[in-house]
């Protein structure tokens, strides 16, 4: 088969023929190929690999494109960049891999194109085509790829269980791929996994969690955690999600499987935003529910504060994970804690009061916090779903009502600390944060508003009930 259609910029070419000049065979191969096959469209980062120094091959090639294009050189790992017109070319030389079993880390020797193709990841990502003049846009297939390709089935190029043991970082890549494109993990590649599932431990949790990012990006997140609790490796990566498996039956009552709940509530926010941290937050929103989980002969089965219990897992978990303990982990605390808070608002009549609430403690996130809980109802009944829908509606409105009159979002206190101090001639004290804190509370339940004459006059109520008398007014 001949691709020449993928290959029309005007940039192969010039590869080709600055190939051709130095005595090389050149071919672009990988992701490139593999996209446009599966017309995903033309994917920006390149695969070019050649039958000797890639690096050599690249600091050619820069001086023949427009501007003399820079090259950055990775010597360590034998690979050179050039980027060109929105495009990122990574030029490398063919060669072969061998592992030590306490390393992912491979011996690499120069080798052929077939070498090279031996030690891809899976069959559709080892298709090259040439660009050579010879036979340019010829398309090299060694492993049928292609009709791989064509089943939508992930298959390794050698035998599975050396392809992972290798490299065990592939094990997560077969998922991320089978989630992001929908295919199918081969029979003994899927075993594979699960008999080398440990050897995920030798992986660095900065590429583990690159991965994870990728399966929950992906438009069902839900295929790759099924797919990475299947295999066992869920167990060993987020072991507070396998926690929440299973369904307990005491007395005849019984709670809901919420390993599976959570995988759907991924799923549901995933139609409705890209924000990766809110979908970790879905992700991660019930996991305080295995730790607290008790019975009670009245009531049945409580998970009391699995909230307040998740949002500390939470930190411990991005910790382990080499995730960000900045402002990303704390949204996601704050997402896991205030989670069921809409849940009772929606259930009830809605008063201003508890959306104002809801408003100031939620802040910015607040938006972000309802499509959270909207993404949670997972029930089965049609009637209840659009019950459930039609509540959050409502308190939305109410939000949106509350915030144009109150302002309560992002709360700044009408009366200043100093203010309070040079009315009551005070120095720094807890009289201070007691009156600001009532002040607070009142415009927060509607006893005043939020505004300055009503909260100075409030203040005044608040301190002479603590013996405090104003010098000045």
């Amino acid at each position: 088969m001949n691709l020449k259609e993928a290959i029309t910029n005007p940039v192969f070419k010039t590869i080709g023929t600055t190939a051709d000049e130095q005595g090389l065979d050149c071919y672009v191969i990988g992701g490139f190929v593999r996209d446009f096959l599966l017309k995903r469209g033309i994917a920006k980062d390149i695969d070019i690999v050649a039958v000797g120094s890639g690096i050599e091959l690249a600091k050619a090639i820069s001086k023949k494109l427009r501007g003399n294009t820079e090259v950055s050189v990775f010597k360590n790992f034998g690979t050179a960049m050039i980027k060109y017109e929105g495009l990122e070319l990574e030029f490398v030389g063919a060669r072969k891999e061998s592992y030590q079993r306490n390393s992912r880390n491979p011996i690499v020797e120069d080798g052929t194109l077939e070498d090279d193709q031996n030690r891809r990841d899976f069959t559709i990502n080892a298709l090259a085509i040439s660009l050579s003049s010879t036979n340019y846009g010829l398309l090299l297939d060694p492993f049928n790829g292609l009709s791989d390709l064509d089943k939508k089935i992930l298959r390794t190029p050698l035998e599975p269980s050396l392809t992972y043991s290798d490299d065990p970082l592939r094990m997560m890549r077969a998922i991320r791929f089978a989630t992001q494109l929908n295919f199918k993990i081969e029979e003994q590649s899927l075993k594979a996994i699960t008999e080398n599932k440990e050897r995920i431990n030798i992986i660095s949790k900065e590429r583990i969690v690159d991965e994870l990012h990728k399966i929950i990006q992906s438009d069902k997140p839900s295929i790759g955690f099924s797919l990475l609790h299947l295999t066992g490796l869920l167990q060993i990566i987020l072991p507070e999600l396998t926690a929440l498996q299973g369904i307990d039956e005491i007395e005849g009552q019984k709670h809901k499987d919420n390993f599976w709940h959570t995988l759907e509530v991924v799923d549901n926010i995933s139609k409705t935003t890209d924000n990766l941290w809110l979908r970790w937050a879905a992700l991660l929103h019930d996991i305080g529910k295995a730790p607290t989980k008790r019975f009670d002969k009245k009531i049945g089965w409580t998970f009391h504060a699995h909230e307040f219990v998740g949002s500390k897992m939470v930190f411990k978990l991005f910790k382990r994970l080499r995730m960000p303990l900045n402002d990303k982990m704390k949204f996601v605390q704050k997402m896991v804690l205030m989670s069921s808070r809409p849940v009772i608002l929606s259930e009830d009549h809605v008063t201003d009061a508890a959306v104002r609430r809801l408003v100031f403690d939620a802040g910015d996130y607040v938006d972000n916090l309802m499509t959270l809980c909207e993404a949670d109802i997972t029930t089965k009944n049609p009637k209840k779903q659009k019950r459930y829908l039609k509540n959050f509606q409502i308190v939305r409105k109410k939000i949106i009502e509350v915030e144009e009159r109150d302002r309560i979002r992002n709360f700044q206190p009408p009366v200043s600390g100093e203010e309070i101090m040079k009315t009551f001639d005070l120095k720094p004290s807890k009289e201070i944060g007691i009156i600001k804190e009532a002040i607070k509370e009142a415009i927060l339940t509607g006893e005043i508003a939020n505004e300055h004459d009503e909260a100075f006059e409030y203040m005044l109520v608040e301190g002479e009930k603590i013996g405090l008398k104003p010098v000045s007014l």
